[in-house]
């Protein structure tokens, strides 16, 4: 469970330990037919299952998680150690995945406009980042924090850093 106390002043996530190769992977569900759980339902529950697998096994490679809520449907950012260790997951026949990729797309077949699934990787070349008097999150619970340094008070500054 992520620490969420207040951490005072402005911090940002540590540039130095952020693997070589790392992506930020974003998936996320679209619901059109609210009124239809019998059809969107299974889709929403089958997220379950891998992160709790993800968050278990850290050899899998995912580093963080932060599950979103939007007026569409649920979106989780993962910060993922490379690509590869993504695409391994995805096609992994022993993992969670699998069998829920396999469910959704039957589901999707039987009806086609009620629920909708969509990613995007993106790789990390460089990255900028800043938390102000809040709990460390994102790029920088993945990571981890340090202080913002008098050398990285401007974005551009913390971004040809990272």
């Amino acid at each position: 469970m992520a620490d969420m106390r207040t951490r005072a002043g402005r911090w940002t996530h540590d540039t130095a330990a952020v693997p070589d190769g790392m992506v930020v992977f974003l998936i996320g569900m679209t619901i059109t037919k609210w009124w239809r759980p019998d059809r969107w339902w299974p889709t929403f529950r089958a997220m379950l299952p891998m992160l709790i697998e993800q968050r278990r096994r850290p050899e899998l490679g995912v580093l963080g998680t932060r599950v979103l809520v939007g007026g569409t449907g649920p979106l989780i950012v993962q910060y993922w150690r490379d690509a590869e260790s993504l695409y391994r997951y995805a096609s992994a026949t022993d993992a969670e995945h699998r069998s829920a990729w396999a469910a959704f797309n039957k589901a999707a077949r039987a009806a086609p406009d009620a629920v909708g699934v969509w990613h995007e990787t993106f790789p990390v070349a460089a990255a900028e980042s800043v938390y102000v008097d809040m709990p460390v999150v994102g790029l920088a619970a993945a990571v981890g924090s340090v202080p913002v340094a008098a050398r990285m008070r401007q974005a551009r500054d913390r971004l040809a850093a990272g």
